[in-house]
C-alpha cells in the first residue's frame, strides 16, 4: 500500500501537484535530484525501497550553502512528494524521510505553508502512531521543524497532539524509558509554543498543558541512564518553551503556585552545573526562614572548567526566562515591605513578596561571583538590573543595593564589552529605582576605590584614569562652580567614571574586546559611551544635588558629544542636557526643598546655557537631516531656566526664539510636536509673557500646529494654547494695561475658533482645549465682547464647555472644563445670570456635583458654583433654589461611590460643597429664603453635622484640601449669617428667622465645642 492513500485518506483529498519549473537560480543538485524523485512511483518492490533510499541519502547529504537560493514551496514539494513515495509500514524509509524533512527544513530555514502543512503534519503523526519505537525520534525532530514558528496553524492537530491522550504528551511524560525521544517530544512542545508577532497565539488550555509539561520535566531529576548532555538539551528545551510562553505567548501565571513552582525550578537551573554546589532547593520557591540555609557548609566558589556548553547554556536559559519574569513585575513587587521587625502569629504577604526579592538578590550575587562565562555574566548583570528596576526599596532594609553596588563595580573593566555595558545598565538601574534613596545617594558618595580592593585575582579592578584635562576655560568655569557651591556633597566617582568613559581615549588593558568600536576609533566602543551617558543622565535626573557639582565639565561633555558625527552620541547628549536643565528649573520652583544657598546660582546657569547656545546645539537645531536629535534639541533648549533666560546676551535670546519659530514649520512631526512644546514654555517666562509681538507670533505657530494631521502635534499644540491663555490671565492681573489693549481682537477671534474645533478632538487635545477657552472667555475685555462678531463665538465657546462638562470623557477632561467653567463666571463682563445659556451652564455644573463617579470633577464642579460673586449672577430665584437643592443634595451623596480609591477625596468635597452653600446663604435675596427654609426643614439635621466638621476640620487637620484657616471658615458662617439679619423679609415671612437660628445653632455648637478643646488643651499643657 502505499504512503500516498494514507496520507490522502488523513486529509480528506489529494495533495497539492508539485511545481513543474524550478527557478534557474537553483542549485543544479538540488534541481536534479528533485526532478529523479518526481519522476518516482510508489512501488513497493525491495529494488524501489533501495533507489529512494539511496536518493534521500543524496538529498541529505547534498551541500545546500552553495545554492543560489531554493524557494520553500518547491521545498515543501520535494518534502509532499517524499511522504507520497513511503508507505507506513516501511519503518527505515519512514525514518530516512524524518530525517529528510528535519534536515531541508532547518538547512534551508524553511517555514511550510499552511496548505502544505496539513499534508505533513497528518503523515507524521500517522508515522508516530503505526511506525515502531525506534523510528519515533527520527519522525519527532521532523515534526518539531514542521510547527516551528507554525503553532497557529496547527490547531486542527493539536486535539492529537496535547490532548488527554495526546502523542507528545505521552512521549514527554517521566515513565519514557527513551531519554533521546522524550527530549524530542518536548522540543516539539516548545516549537508549538514558539508564537510569530501577528498571528494567534495558543489557545490557553493547550498553553497550560505545555506550561505543566515544561514545569514537570524542569522539577524531575537526572535518571541514572541519561547523559548529561541530553539532560542539559532536555532542560533547555522545556525552558525556551516557557520563555515562549512568558513572551511571545503573553500567557499570565495566574495562579500563586504556578509562579512559585517556576521560580523554585528557575533557581534550580541558575545553578546547573556549577562545581562544589550541592542546595536542596525548595519545590515552591515562596518565603521561609533562611536558617533552613544554614545547615550547609559553606562554600568557596570555583571557576567553571566544564569542557561541554550543556550546563553554561542552562545556565542561560534559565536566567533568560527570570528575566522575562522579572520584566513588567513592578506592580506585583511593590506590595513588598520589610521595613519593620513583623512579630505576628502570621507572615504577611507583603513581608513572604520582601523575603523573596532578598532571596533572588542572594542567589544572583552567588551566580556572579561563581561565573567565568562572559555570555552567562552578561545574562546575569541584566537579570540584576531587571530585578532592580523593579523592586521597591523604598520599602525594604536597607544594604540589598549595597551589596549589589559593591559587587558590580569591579565588572566595569571587565575584558568583554557586552559585560561592562550591562554593569553600567545595572548601575543605571540603581540610580533610577524610587530616586532619592538615602541608600544611593551614601553609596555615590562612597571613594572611587570603595569594595574594589577585596575582588578576586580572576576578577578585573576598576583602575580609574586620570581626570579629564580641561582648558583654562573651562577650569575657570569649573573653579567658579565649585567656589560657588561650598558645603554640598563630597565628588561623585560614578560621575567622574561615566565622563572618562564618554570623551577620554581607551585603555589598551581593555580593548581586546571592542564589539561596536569603529575602526580605528580612539574611544571606548559606541554602546558604552552611549550607556555612560544614560547613567549621566539618570543621575542628573534623580540626584541632581550630586550631578551639580559638575555641572560646568558636563555641559563640555555635552558640547563634545553633539559635535560629533555619530548620531547616536549627540543625542545622548541633548538628552542629558534636558535632564541637567530640567534639575536646574526644580530646584528654583516655588515648591521645592532646595534651600536657596544650595541652589546652582543663577550667574552660573546663565554662563552653562552661553556655553550651550555658543557650542553646537544651534547646529543641532538645525540639523533637518536627523529629525530625531532635532526634537530632542527642541526639548533641551525648552529646559531654560526662566531666570536664566532673562539675563542671557540678547543675541543668544533672539536666537532660541527665532529657531523655535522657525523649526515649528517643520514637516517632521516630532519636530514640530518637540517645538510646539517649546514654545509653550517660553511663552510662560516673566521676561516674554509681556512682550505682545512674541505671544501674537508664538499663538499663530501654535494655531497652525493645531491644524496639523498628527495627534500627538496637536496635543503638544492644546497644551501650549492652554499655557499662553495662562499668560493672559496673568497679564491681565498686572497694573499696566496695555497688553490687553494691544493684544489683537481678529486673533482672539482666531484663538477661540481653533480651540472650539479643538474640543471636539481627541482627549489629549480636548483637555487643554478647553482649558484655553475658559482663559481666553475670561480674558476677553468689554470693548470685545460689545462687538456683533464676537457675541456667536461666545456663545459657540460656552456650548463647547458646557458639552464636555457633561460627556462621559476621561476625568482630565471633564476637570478641565468645570475649571473652564468657573473662569468664564470670573468674567464679570459676561452676561451670566441674563444670557440663555446661563441655566445651561448651571445645569451641567450641578448634575456633575451630584452624580459624577469622579470625586475630583465633582470638587472642581462645586468650586465653579461658588465663584459667581452677585446674586444677579445666579439668575432667577428658581435658578438659585435649584443650584441649592443639588448641593445639598450632592452634600448627601458624598460618601456614596464603590471605587475605594474615590474615599480619600470625600473629606474634601463636603468641604467644598459647604463652602459653596455659605457662599450662596451670603448673597440670598428675601425671594430665595422659602426654598433655603424648606430645603434645612427637609435635610438641615443631615446638613448641619458637615459644615460643624467643615469649621472644625482645619483645626482637626482633615485633609480636606481648603485653603482656609478654621478663623476664616468661622468669619465666612457669621458673614452669612450676618447677610441673612440683614435681609428685608417679607410681611409674615418665618423664613428669615429660621435659617439665622439653624446658623446661630451651629455657630453655637461649634464654639462649645472649640472652648472645651481649648480647656483640655490648657488642662493638658499644665
Amino acid at each position: 500500500m502505499a504512503a500516498v492513500q494514507v496520507a490522502g485518506s488523513l486529509l480528506g483529498g489529494q495533495p497539492p501537484e508539485a511545481p513543474r519549473e524550478t527557478p534557474p537560480e537553483q542549485s543544479n543538485g538540488f534541481r536534479r535530484l528533485s526532478a529523479r524523485l518526481r519522476a518516482l512511483r510508489p512501488d513497493d518492490s525491495s529494488s524501489a525501497r533501495t533507489e529512494i533510499h539511496l536518493l534521500f541519502d543524496q538529498l541529505i547529504s547534498e551541500n545546500y550553502s552553495e545554492s543560489g537560493g531554493v524557494a520553500p514551496q518547491d521545498v515543501s514539494a520535494l518534502l509532499i512528494q517524499a511522504c507520497q513515495l513511503v508507505p507506513l509500514n516501511q519503518n527505515h524509509l519512514v525514518s530516512k524521510v524524518s530525517q529528510l524533512i528535519h534536515h531541508l527544513l532547518n538547512t534551508l530555514q524553511v517555514i511550510v505553508d499552511e496548505q502544505n502543512l496539513d499534508f505533513l503534519l497528518a503523515y507524521t503523526i500517522s508515522a508516530i502512531r503505526q511506525c515502531s519505537s525506534w523510528t519515533h525520534m527520527k519522525i519527532l525532530q521532523a515534526l518539531a521543524a514542521l510547527v516551528y514558528c507554525n503553532g497557529s496553524k496547527c490547531q486542527k492537530y493539536l486535539p492529537d497532539l496535547l490532548g488527554k491522550t495526546g502523542l507528545l504528551l505521552k512521549l514527554s511524560d517521566l515513565a519514557q524509558s527513551d531519554a533521546e525521544v522524550r527530549r524530542a517530544a518536548v522540543h516539539c512542545m516548545a516549537n508549538l509554543c514558539l508564537s510569530v508577532p501577528g498571528q494567534p497565539y495558543l489557545e490557553e488550555s493547550y498553553q497550560n498543558i505545555c506550561f505543566q509539561a515544561f514545569l514537570t520535566t524542569l522539577q524531575s531529576p537526572k535518571s541514572s541512564e541519561m547523559d548529561d548532555i541530553t539532560f542539559c538539551l532536555l532542560l533547555q528545551s522545556a525552558l525556551k518553551g516557557i520563555q515562549s510562553l512568558l513572551n511571545g505567548g503573553k500567557m499570565k501565571l495566574t495562579q500563586t503556585d504556578e509562579l512559585g513552582a517556576l521560580l523554585a525550578v528557575l533557581k534550580k537551573a541558575m545553578f546547573h552545573g556549577l562545581p562544589g554546589l550541592n542546595i536542596e532547593m525548595p519545590t515552591v520557591l515562596y518565603p521561609t526562614p533562611l536558617p533552613q540555609y544554614d545547615g550547609r557548609p559553606p562554600v568557596k566558589p570555583q571557576p567553571l572548567e566544564s569542557s561541554t556548553s550543556g550546563p553554561t547554556m542552562t545556565r542561560a536559559c534559565a536566567l533568560q526566562v527570570l528575566s522575562a519574569i522579572l520584566e513588567g513585575s513592578k506592580q506585583f513587587l511593590s506590595v513588598a515591605e520589610d521595613t519593620n521587625d513583623h512579630r505576628r502569629a502570621f507572615t504577611p504577604f507583603s513581608v513572604m513578596i520582601a523575603s523573596s526579592i532578598k532571596e533572588l538578590h542572594r542567589c544572583l550575587l552567588l551566580a556572579l561571583v561563581a561565573e567565568s562565562s562572559s555570555q552567562t555574566l552578561t545574562r546575569i548583570i541584566k537579570c540584576l538590573a531587571n530585578l532592580v528596576s523593579n523592586a521597591p526599596y523604598n520599602r525594604l532594609k536597607l544594604s540589598l543595593l549595597t551589596k549589589v553596588w559593591n559587587q558590580i563595580k569591579p565588572y566595569i573593566r571587565h575584558k568583554d564589552v557586552n559585560v561592562r555595558v550591562s554593569s553600567l545598565t545595572l548601575l543605571g538601574a540603581i540610580v533610577s529605582t524610587h530616586a532619592p534613596l538615602p541608600e544611593v545617594q551614601l553609596l555615590l558618595q562612597q571613594p572611587c576605590s570603595s569594595g574594589l580592593s577585596n575582588s578576586n585575582s580572576a576578577t578585573p579592578h576598576l583602575i580609574l584614569p586620570d581626570w579629564w584635562k580641561k582648558t583654562s576655560g573651562g577650569s575657570s568655569l569649573e573653579e567658579a562652580s565649585v567656589s560657588s557651591l561650598k558645603g554640598s556633597s563630597e565628588p561623585c566617582w560614578l560621575i567622574r567614571l561615566c565622563i572618562s568613559i564618554v570623551v577620554l581615549p581607551k585603555e589598551d588593558s581593555s580593548s581586546s574586546s571592542n564589539a561596536g568600536s569603529a575602526a580605528g576609533s580612539t574611544y571606548e566602543p559606541s554602546p558604552m559611551r552611549l550607556e555612560a551617558l544614560q547613567l549621566l543622565a539618570h543621575l542628573a535626573r534623580g540626584y541632581f544635588p550630586v550631578a551639580q557639582l559638575y555641572l560646568m565639565e558636563l555641559g563640555e561633555v555635552i558640547c563634545k558629544c553633539m559635535e560629533e558625527a555619530d548620531p547616536s552620541i549627540q543625542l545622548h547628549g541633548a538628552k542629558l542636557l534636558e535632564e541637567l536643565g530640567t534639575g536646574l528649573i526644580q530646584q528654583y520652583k516655588p515648591d521645592s526643598t532646595t534651600a536657596p544657598d544650595q541652589r546652582v546660582p543663577v550667574f552660573l546657569v546663565v554662563m552653562f546655557w552661553t556655553m550651550m547656545l555658543n557650542g553646537p546645539l544651534p547646529r543641532a537645531l538645525q540639523s533637518s537631516d536627523h529629525p530625531t536629535l532635532q526634537a530632542s534639541a527642541c526639548d533641551a533648549l525648552s529646559s531654560v531656566l526662566p531666570e536664566a533666560f532673562s539675563s542671557l546676551p540678547n543675541d543668544r535670546q533672539i536666537l532660541c526664539i527665532t529657531m523655535l519659530l522657525g523649526l515649528n514649520d517643520s514637516k517632521n512631526r516630532l519636530v514640530k510636536a518637540a517645538t510646539s512644546r517649546a514654545l509653550g514654555v517660553y511663552v510662560l517666562f516673566p521676561c516674554l509673557r509681556q512682550d505682545v509681538i512674541f505671544v501674537a507670533d508664538t499663538a499663530n505657530a501654535i494655531l497652525m500646529s493645531l491644524q496639523d494631521k498628527s495627534l500627538n502635534v496637536r496635543a503638544k499644540a492644546a497644551w501650549s494654547l492652554g499655557n499662553l491663555t495662562d499668560t493672559l490671565i496673568v497679564n491681565m492681573e498686572t497694573p499696566d494695561p496695555s497688553f490687553q489693549e494691544e493684544f489683537s481682537g481678529l486673533l482672539l477671534l482666531k484663538m477661540l475658533r481653533s480651540a472650539i474645533e479643538a474640543s471636539k478632538d481627541k482627549d489629549k487635545v480636548k483637555s487643554n482645549a478647553v482649558r484655553a477657552l475658559g482663559n481666553l472667555l475670561h480674558f476677553l475685555q468689554p470693548c470685545h465682547i460689545e462687538k456683533p462678531r464676537f457675541a456667536e463665538i461666545i456663545e459657540e465657546s460656552i456650548q463647547a464647555l458646557i458639552s464636555t462638562v457633561l460627556i462621559e470623557a476621561a476625568m482630565k477632561v471633564r476637570w478641565n472644563a468645570c475649571y473652564a467653567m468657573g473662569n468664564v463666571f470670573k468674567n464679570p463682563a459676561l452676561p451670566l445670570g441674563t444670557a440663555p445659556w446661563t441655566s445651561q451652564a448651571y445645569n451641567a455644573l450641578t448634575s456633575v456635583v451630584m452624580s459624577c463617579k469622579n470625586f475630583k470633577v465633582r470638587i472642581r464642579s462645586a468650586t465653579a458654583l461658588s465663584v459667581p460673586g452677585r446674586r444677579e449672577q445666579y439668575g432667577s430665584v428658581e435658578q438659585y433654589a435649584q443650584i441649592w437643592k443639588a448641593l445639598v443634595t450632592a452634600l448627601q451623596k458624598s460618601e456614596d461611590t464603590t471605587d475605594f480609591l474615590e474615599f480619600k477625596y470625600c473629606a474634601s468635597l463636603r468641604t467644598q460643597i459647604c463652602q459653596a452653600l455659605i457662599h450662596l446663604l451670603s448673597l440670598a435675596t428675601a425671594s430665595d429664603l422659602p426654598c433655603i427654609k424648606e430645603t434645612l426643614e427637609l435635610n438641615g439635621d443631615v446638613v448641619q453635622p458637615y459644615i460643624l466638621q467643615f469649621l472644625k476640620s482645619g483645626a482637626e487637620g482633615d485633609d480636606s484640601g481648603a485653603a482656609q484657616s478654621p478663623q476664616e471658615r468661622d468669619r465666612m458662617v457669621r458673614t452669612a449669617l450676618k447677610h441673612i439679619s440683614g435681609v428685608q423679609a417679607l410681611a409674615g415671612d418665618t423664613a428669615k428667622g429660621a435659617i439665622m437660628g439653624y446658623l446661630e445653632d451651629i455657630l453655637t455648637v461649634y464654639g462649645d465645642s472649640s472652648g472645651s478643646q481649648t480647656v483640655l488643651f490648657r488642662l493638658a499643657c499644665q
